[in-house]
C-alpha cells in the first residue's frame, strides 16, 4: 500500500512505528578480522585461521531498493600475514619447512558492489505486514586494493617487490613481470543482516576477495640462481634479495634449494577474506 507524505516521493509501511521509502541509505562503519590464502603458512585446518588473522576495520554505504537490493561502496583497511614456521607437517619432505618463508602486508581496498536479500523478493508480489528481522543476502563486486609484500631480517623490515626475489623482468625471465602493488580484485560473500531498532542496523559479514595476482606473498613459481641478483640488481638489493629470497639456511639444521625447483605453486592464485561485523544507521525512513 502506498502513502503519500511530504512531496512526490513513495512511502510504504515498515512496521507500526516507521514508513520506508523505494530507496533508503545505510551507512555504517566495520570491525573484524582478515586473513589471507598464499602459499605461505598453514594451507588448511583451524590453526592457519587462529594464528594468522589480523585486524580490520572500515566503512560503507549502501543504497537499498525496498531492503531488497542493494549498491554498497565500501573502504576496507588490514594487514594479512604467513610464515612456513606455522605448519602443523613438520616432515622433511614438506617443501615448506625446508623453505622458511614468512611475509607480512598491510591491505587497502575500496570496492564497489551488488547485494541481494531473497527474503524480500516476494514483497514485490505481494505486500507483507512486517518485514524479516533477519535478512540473510549474498554479495558481489569489484574494487582496487593496494599491497606491499614485507619480509622480517635482523629486526627490520624490507618490501620484497623491489629485490625481484623470482627473477621478474631478468633476462631469462621476461614471462616473469614485475608485479605491481596495486591491483583489481573481485568480491564475492555472504552475511546476514539484523534490524536492532527502526534506524539501527547491524550486518554479520564474510567477502573473500577473488586476486589475478600470484604475488601477494612474493612467492609463486621457481628459485633461480642467486648470481642472477648480483647481474641485475645495485648491489645493496643483490645482498638482500640474496638473503631473503630462501630461508632455509637459517633452519637447524640448514636446507638447500636447487635453481628452477618450485618456490611457490603459480596454479593457484593467492586471496584474502574479511569476516566483520558492520553496525549501521538508515537514513530516509520516517516516523509514522
Amino acid at each position: 500500500m502506498v502513502f503519500p507524505l511530504a512531496g512526490s516521493a513513495q512511502y510504504y509501511f515498515h512496521n507500526n512505528r516507521a514508513y520506508d521509502s523505494d530507496w533508503i541509505v545505510e551507512a555504517g562503519t566495520t570491525l573484524g578480522g582478515m586473513n589471507a590464502l598464499t602459499d605461505l603458512g598453514e594451507n588448511k585446518g583451524l590453526g592457519r585461521f587462529y594464528k594468522q588473522t589480523n585486524l580490520s576495520g572500515g566503512f560503507y554505504f549502501a543504497g537499498m531498493y525496498r531492503s531488497m537490493i542493494g549498491i554498497r561502496l565500501e573502504g576496507c583497511l588490514g594487514s594479512v600475514e604467513e610464515a612456513d614456521s606455522i605448519q602443523s607437517n613438520k616432515s622433511a619432505a614438506n617443501y615448506q619447512n625446508t623453505r622458511n618463508l614468512s611475509f607480512q602486508s598491510k591491505i587497502n581496498d575500496i570496492h564497489v558492489g551488488i547485494e541481494f536479500h531473497p527474503l524480500f523478493l516476494p514483497s514485490l508480489i505481494y505486500p507483507r505486514e512486517y518485514p524479516p528481522l533477519l535478512s540473510p543476502y549474498v554479495l558481489a563486486g569489484v574494487g582496487f586494493f593496494s599491497f606491499d609484500p614485507k619480509a622480517e631480517f635482523n629486526g627490520q623490515w624490507y618490501s620484497l617487490q623491489p629485490l625481484r626475489t623470482e627473477g621478474q623482468g631478468f633476462p631469462g625471465y621476461r614471462d616473469r613481470k614485475p608485479y605491481s602493488l596495486q591491483q583489481r580484485n573481485y568480491h564475492v560473500g555472504a552475511g546476514i543482516r539484523a534490524e536492532l531498532t527502526d534506524l539501527l542496523v547491524a550486518r554479520l559479514e564474510m567477502d573473500y576477495r577473488v586476486l589475478s595476482t600470484d604475488y601477494l606473498d612474493d612467492v609463486s613459481q621457481t628459485y633461480i640462481d642467486p648470481s642472477l641478483f648480483f647481474q641485475n640488481l645495485p648491489a645493496g638489493q643483490a645482498t638482500l634479495a640474496s638473503q631473503l629470497f630462501f630461508r632455509g639456511d637459517e633452519l637447524t639444521p640448514p636446507t638447500s634449494f636447487t635453481p628452477n625447483a618450485g618456490r611457490g605453486n603459480p596454479k593457484d592464485k593467492d586471496g584474502y577474506f574479511t569476516l566483520q561485523l558492520k553496525i549501521g544507521v538508515m537514513l530516509g525512513r520516517q516516523r509514522r
